[in-house]
């Protein structure tokens, strides 16, 4: 390990109180902000949903431009971290080696990164981009099903690894390189100095607080209308916000458990069993599904990908603006607003990898599993709505319907069962996909239940014990009541967006932490380089 930056200790400064380690002022204004936030919006009732919805529209239409700019830095970066000599320096030094094996380390940041999301959006976003359920059309082509599938890998491909990459490198090296506390200030210490100790160090662990638990409650939200929907199908449970808010309460609770236990019994247990479980269902739906057109699709849609990852990069002259404001924009700044905690949960496991290794593995791995996940899941998806409807373009036609008030009415007829469904709620895309004609339906739906309350379970465990070290000044073995405490508020803060606005409320607050943080993340990759070049002589 190179010399340390600083004397500073992790959580010298806190204060014990109730059995909480408060790291002044960073959880105390976390904990107001968010009780005000949670009290104010269940007060505001449908004005809530209102605001959200403003907000959300306000700021991906105003904004676009700075979170694919944002994005697309991101990218290069970490391209150019790979093939430069800044890639063989060690986290932890030149003689650190691993803690936890490849494939342990490689379930948990798989499971933080995109556990959920993967399940809620695998059927659904590729059928939406081919079959023009939303009416937008992806640079003019939304039947084409190379470039549905374009489109798709690009919201889950290199862009959102990447913000991983950038946050979880940063913070792995001042952690490990340079002995600071394990807390999102610490990654600006080769910028600030140890001005990073005082109130600017406090705005960043502050707003990174705000970005986690937000992100998370965003993807809390999703999984219990995906588990919901699932519920309904294979047992008729009745598709409400109180059903979800059930769901949200009765999984944070198991999520206790997996906090309680740790890093290494519970949530290192947990990603495991999720990455084997998730690797045969994905395994199952290639098997039953069209397999040949999936393994086909694996390639051309690899290649699809790579021919139109610039101009769907791109925001200027963009004919498409409701699709790129309802959908990647959103999507960026979902990823930017989970990055603290993803990044922060990868840091964590990632002593001993060379810089070169950890960001191939966070930015390249996954990324080819998720072509592999959406080739099979939206592969199958799309193959079913051609079946019902004989083309993509005749999924979905919109027919003139006259009548005497309104001479110029249309109706929309849906030649595709999945593709209405679709239409009607993302959440149950999946389990149509599977009633409509696969082998052991039930048994894949139920398979697909528990993968995503155990992901659910993942996510909320792990965003614990992040947001449990970011407020007590970069400890990693804070007080049991602590975690329990951040465990509750992300569950409370999903149920209240639940029921202030659904999944608009949800994206909303993505939305509008993910914007301050970009630039966060803008700076953060400057301190990066700084850090790094300074080590690389050690090498």
């Amino acid at each position: 390990m190179s010399k340390p930056d600083t004397k500073y200790k992790a959580g010298q400064d806190n204060v014990r109180f109730w059995g909480l380690d408060i790291h002044n002022p960073v959880f105390l204004i976390s904990v107001i902000v968010i009780i005000i936030f949670l009290v104010g919006s269940v007060v505001a009732g449908d004005a809530a949903a209102t605001f959200f919805g403003s907000l959300r529209k306000s700021i991906t239409s105003n904004f676009d431009w700075f979170f694919l700019i944002g994005g697309n830095i991101f990218v290069l970066f970490c391209l150019f971290l790979i093939v430069s000599p800044l890639g063989k320096v060690r986290l932890g030094g030149k003689d650190a080696r691993p803690d936890y094996s490849m494939l342990s380390w490689f379930a948990m940041l798989f499971a933080a990164g995109m556990g959920i999301g993967l399940m809620f959006w695998s059927v659904a976003e590729p059928v939406v981009y081919s079959a023009g359920v939303w009416g937008y059309a992806p640079l003019g082509v939304s039947e084409n099903r190379e470039m549905a599938f374009a489109v798709t890998i690009f919201h889950w491909g290199l862009h959102p690894w990447a913000i991983y990459a950038v946050v979880g490198l940063a913070l792995a090296f001042a952690t490990y390189n340079r002995g600071l506390p394990l807390t999102v200030r610490s990654a600006f210490h080769p910028i600030f100095g140890d001005a990073v100790w005082g109130w600017p160090g406090h705005i960043i662990d502050t707003l990174a607080v705000f970005a986690t638990i937000f992100g998370l409650a965003t993807s809390l939200g999703l999984g219990a209308q995906q588990a919901n929907a699932g519920l309904n199908y294979l047992f008729g449970v009745a598709n409400s916000t109180t059903i979800q808010t059930i769901l949200i309460t009765v999984i944070t609770l198991v999520a206790l458990c997996s906090v309680v236990a740790g890093l290494d019994k519970g949530v290192k247990r947990l990603s495991e069993f999720n990455i084997v479980l998730a690797l045969l269902f994905m395994t199952a739906v290639i098997v039953l599904g069209p397999t040949l057109d999936i393994f086909k699709g694996f390639a051309t849609n690899t290649v699809a990908y790579a021919k139109n990852i610039i101009p769907l990069s791109n925001w200027i002259g963009r004919e498409d603006t409701g699709f790129l404001h309802d959908w990647t924009t959103f999507y960026w700044a979902w990823w930017i607003a989970w990055s603290p905690f993803v990044g922060m949960f990868i840091a964590r496991v990632s002593k001993g990898r060379t810089v070169r290794q950890f960001v191939t593995c966070v930015l390249i791995v996954p990324t080819i599993v998720s072509i592999l996940w959406m080739s099979a899941f939206g592969g199958a998806a799309i193959d079913q709505v051609i079946n019902q409807a004989g083309s993509l373009e005749n999924a979905i036609v919109v027919e003139s319907s006259p009548t005497a008030d309104d001479p110029q009415a249309t109706k929309t007829v849906y030649n595709s069962e999945l593709a209405k469904q679709v239409n009607d709620g993302y959440a149950k895309a999946m389990f149509t996909m599977f009633d409509g004609g696969f082998p052991l339906s039930g048994l894949l739906s139920f398979i697909g239940i528990v993968l995503v309350i155990t992901f659910f379970v993942t996510s909320s465990d792990s965003g614990s014990l992040v947001i449990d070290s970011i407020t007590a000044g970069g400890l990693i073995d804070a007080p049991v009541a602590q975690r329990v405490l951040w465990c509750l508020l992300e569950g409370a803060i999903a149920i209240v967006l639940l029921w202030s606005g659904g999944l608009t409320a949800l994206q909303a607050a993505s939305v509008a932490t993910g914007l301050p943080f970009t630039l966060v993340l803008l700076v953060m990759c400057i301190a990066i380089f700084k850090g790094l070049n300074r080590d690389r002589k050690l090498y």
